[in-house]
């Protein structure tokens, strides 16, 4: 493979990191961080940069039409939630010791960053590619990971041979994940007037019942000797009656469900029916549906099932990842998996296509307000998915 020789340029690399930390990006209002992006990529190396219908950034480096490695990154954040627990500003992007602060930082505008500026060196070598270097930044995936990457290759036409997910690994190589259902289960009752309360049937002790048994089966879900248990947690309930001295007569439990290998839909939504004939318990589940409008005005809807996936140890993918990161870093990596769900929902699992992650930041600092990645970390990224996309298409 090529030595390369354009060094990374960690100044720019940092200042970019920073801007994108200080230019929030909710889901759904990814717009000014799309047009942030779509600048700086045009300015590195990426060919044919445009925002597409569902507003995701897309950029090429390669001869066209033969796509060959897909670099994913999501440019949506989670909020700030209560701004007086953060140690410094959320979106200052505060450098101290070498080390950026802010939302989003770890989860994951260091690693967009790192895959912008590793264009410079893929560029430089663009003679060498066989196949297309696609970066693609994309919307809303932390409320519906894989909507947007669906819509790149199904509906956009791009469609790789490879994906390597940004997402933050601390520079390790993860090559699966559990994946999740969200379901709903909708637990009737029979109104009365709360006055006389036996008149009726209280919608929310029964769903009281519910949330037991379910809590008692949890432990009994089936486990993976890489990706783990799956696991069931309750995590939010709702009521419905005519006013506050009305027995409800419908409550709403909603369940967020991980998903190891050899579980799916079929299987979380049987597990939830059985506790509820077994209880007597009358009520229905479902799976929600995610729906939302993009800021580009694009309408987005899927179902909330994101399936679990692993990529085999001894794939190509896996060995070329590897290999390129013990020629930017000098050791291999370690292969582990994620905790948190990703965009390789849909392009592993469901798709098929080979797919691993490789990313700076911690999984840890992800969502918290100690959010943060080391700046040397997206040097060492960029340099590696450069390396890596050599390997891939050249």
């Amino acid at each position: 493979m090529p030595v390369f020789e354009k060094q990374i340029d960690v100044a720019g690399l940092t200042a970019l990191a920073q801007e994108l930390v200080r230019t929030p990006s909710l889901s759904g209002q990814e717009g000014a961080v799309a047009a942030l992006l779509a600048e700086a990529m045009q300015v590195h190396g990426w060919q044919d940069v445009h925002i597409d219908r569902m507003g995701n950034v897309i950029g090429r480096i390669g001869p066209e039409g033969a796509p060959g490695l897909l670099l994913d990154g999501h440019m949506d954040t989670v909020g700030v939630g209560d701004a007086k627990a953060w140690a410094r500003d959320p979106f200052e992007g505060q450098i101290v010791d070498g080390v950026l602060y802010g939302r989003g930082a770890s989860d994951m505008k260091g690693a967009l960053a790192a895959l912008v500026f590793a264009g410079q060196r893929i560029a430089a070598q663009r003679d060498r590619l066989n196949r297309a270097v696609y970066l693609c930044a994309v919307v809303q995936e932390e409320p519906c990971e894989g909507l947007a990457v669906r819509h790149i290759i199904e509906n956009e036409g791009i469609r790789p041979m490879a994906v390597v997910i940004a997402e933050a690994t601390n520079l390790q190589l993860a090559r699966g994940q559990r994946g999740r259902i969200e379901l709903q289960v909708d637990v009737y009752g029979r109104s009365c007037h709360a006055s006389a309360p036996e008149r009726g049937v209280n919608a929310i002790y029964e769903a009281t019942r519910l949330v037991f048994a379910l809590q008692l089966q949890a432990p009994q879900l089936s486990n993976d000797s890489f990706l783990g248990k799956g696991s069931l947690a309750v995590t939010a309930i709702a009521s419905e009656a005519g006013s506050r001295n009305v027995v409800p007569d419908h409550c709403m439990v909603y369940v967020d469900r991980r998903l190891t290998i050899g579980e799916t839909e079929a299987t979380a939504l049987a597990e939830v029916r059985r506790v509820l004939s077994r209880e007597a318990i009358r009520a229905e589940v479902r799976v929600p549906r995610y729906q939302t409008t993009s800021y580009t005005g694009w309408q987005c809807e899927q179902p909330e099932v994101f399936p679990a996936w692993t990529t085999p140890e001894d794939s190509p993918l896996v060995r070329q990842v590897t290999a390129s990161v013990v020629s930017e870093l000098g050791l291999p990596p370690r292969l582990t998996r994620w905790e948190f769900s990703t965009d390789g929902v849909y392009t592993a699992g469901v798709a098929g296509i080979p797919t691993v992650g490789f990313g700076p930041g911690e999984e840890r600092y992800a969502h918290t307000v100690d959010d943060q990645v080391r700046i040397a970390d997206l040097a060492s990224a960029a340099g590696v998915y450069a390396a890596i996309a050599m390997r891939v298409c050249g």
